[in-house]
């Protein structure tokens, strides 16, 4: 597989694109002025203790308070509230030596909130989830500071290696590694990336994360709360560090700011692919434009979503959770019923994978697909959306198709879901309504060509708006829309204009001048 990243500097801010096959997986933004991304790490003030909720009201900084919830306190809470206390008022003009800082006993799993919090006015926490709709930013204390290879937690001796790394041998020499470097008083969680990789890389990777411990007790030297104490990198950053390897093979932005910067980044923590970074030289086309994301993006934030096949998803959002309905369309790979609601199921399937992490939807997402009757097929269709959906880095959960042909899917969502508008100013009625977008209307008439094309129709008449008449034969002779369709399908398509038409209207005749029902 082969990872693209495209990103889109513009005065706002900066869309970063992820493609994986020229596929568009992700699609991120990162305001010029973003705070309270997750991750960050600040200085707390509790305002309110909250015994029924078994929770905390925070001030940091944002308009609304924080949440932090007893479960989200970490083992470690009276240590991290101790520590913050020590560095604020610390009075040694290189800080004190963390390594003989001493521990508190963990708190207890099934504690009250107002044992550990009650008169604790201050406290270092990070960033669990970004605001979301009404909801303020939700905390955590336990502290995690991430690199390439290792992530590290202070306040803890525990060494980890990731699930996803399964040579037995590989797992007992990166422990061993770990052991060996780990400072005192810093847990280890060794990544997945660190497979394969030598003693002398994953130390400087943990050399670089205790250097940015260091910087975050000088700056709470002093600190006054509510106040940012450390900024989690930036998304394009972010997403080099967890998803840079082998088959990453581009990353092209149109900034020379942010080029040097990644440039910068990737000479630090992976030298050998900093020939990926590229500057984007488009002659006055838009990248996003010049690496067809625009087109992708018009297809997939709608609220109906086409597939190949002809099938098609609807996609409804309420306040308690996510609800997709799969249709079935106009082609059938078989004559056989059964089979051709699995196939269409698992096409759906991917699709829904796809659209779970470009819209970084979360929560509780039900899926009704198309009824099947066959266990063993219900069986490959959850087998299916689980592989689908290994690529995704959110943690996730399938449940088993219901006897109502309904798949309860759950999501962690840390980050507001992506909404963009499709539709575009209806040029009939000058902005009073919302259209399709041309390109998806544009999408449409080819799928309906290649459909009927493969189903011996010849010499085709397509009947349009004299609007859409206008963008399909627009060009030079060789150029224009229509004529490529007639090279691509090698049939005769003929296109005519009529008035009587809507914009997004269109139909086919046959040569005897019969409509084509689809």
């Amino acid at each position: 597989m082969n990872k693209e990243l495209i990103i889109n500097a513009g005065t706002t801010g900066v869309e970063i694109a992820l493609l994986e096959d020229k596929k568009l997986v992700e699609l991120h933004s990162e305001s010029t002025d973003m705070n309270f991304a997750v991750g960050d790490l600040y200085l707390g003030k509790v305002k309110k203790l909250i015994p029924g909720l078994n929770a905390a009201f925070v001030d940091v900084g944002y308009e609304k308070d924080a949440f932090l919830h007893y479960t989200d306190l970490s083992p470690y809470a009276r240590s991290i509230i101790k520590y913050t206390q020590l560095a604020m008022h610390d009075k040694e003009p290189n800080g004190f030596d963390f390594s003989k800082f001493q521990t508190e006993p963990e708190i207890l799993k099934t504690g009250k909130i107002n044992e550990v919090l009650n008169g604790k006015p201050n406290v270092l926490v990070q960033i669990l989830k970004e605001p979301i709709a009404a909801k303020g930013p939700r905390l955590s204390c336990e502290i995690s500071l991430p690199g390439r290879f290792v992530v590290v937690t202070p306040f803890n001796e525990i060494v980890a290696v990731s699930k996803k790394i399964h040579s037995g041998d590989e797992r007992k020499r990166l422990h061993k590694i770990v052991e060996a470097i780990r400072p005192k008083n810093f847990g280890i969680i060794v990544r997945t990336a660190a497979e394969g990789k030598s003693t002398a890389e994953l130390h400087q990777d943990l050399l670089s994360i205790i250097e940015n411990w260091n910087g975050i007790q000088k700056k709470l030297k002093g600190a006054v709360a509510p106040v940012r104490i450390l900024s989690e990198e930036t998304k394009t950053t972010s997403i080099l560090r967890d998803l840079l390897s082998a088959d990453f093979n581009k990353v092209v932005v149109n900034d020379t700011t942010i080029f040097n910067d990644i440039q910068s980044y990737i000479q630090r923590i992976a030298p050998d692919k900093q020939d990926i970074v590229s500057l984007f030289q488009g002659n006055g086309l838009p990248i996003f434009d010049h690496y067809g994301i625009t087109k992708q993006v018009k297809s997939s934030f709608g609220k109906t979503v086409n597939l190949p096949s002809g099938a098609y998803l609807i996609i409804e959002h309420t306040e308690a959770l996510h609800v997709v309905d799969v249709n079935s369309g106009y082609k059938s790979v078989s004559n056989n019923q059964e089979e051709n609601a699995l196939q269409t199921n698992l096409e759906a399937a991917e699709e829904m994978a796809r659209q779970l992490r470009l819209r970084d939807i979360g929560g509780i997402i039900v899926v009704d697909f198309i009824d099947m009757k066959l266990p063993d097929n219900k069986r490959k269709l959850q087998e299916a959306m689980e592989g689908f959906m290994k690529t995704d880095r959110a943690k996730h959960s399938v449940l088993p198709i219901s006897k109502f042909g309904l798949m309860q899917i759950t999501r962690q969502r840390m980050r507001p879901e992506v909404n963009i508008n499709t539709a575009e100013v209806c040029p009939v009625c000058k902005g009073s309504g919302k259209i399709t977008s041309t390109l998806l209307l544009e999408d449409e008439i080819e799928k309906r060509l290649y459909y009927l094309t493969s189903h011996a129709h010849k010499n085709l008449t397509l009947v349009v708006n004299p609007i859409v008449y206008s963008h399909l034969t627009k060009g030079l002779f060789f150029s224009s829309i229509i004529r490529k369709w007639n090279k691509k399908f090698k049939t005769k398509i003929s296109i005519k204009a009529n008035t009587n038409y809507h914009i997004v209207e269109f139909r086919f005749f046959n040569e005897h001048e019969e409509e084509i029902k689809l």
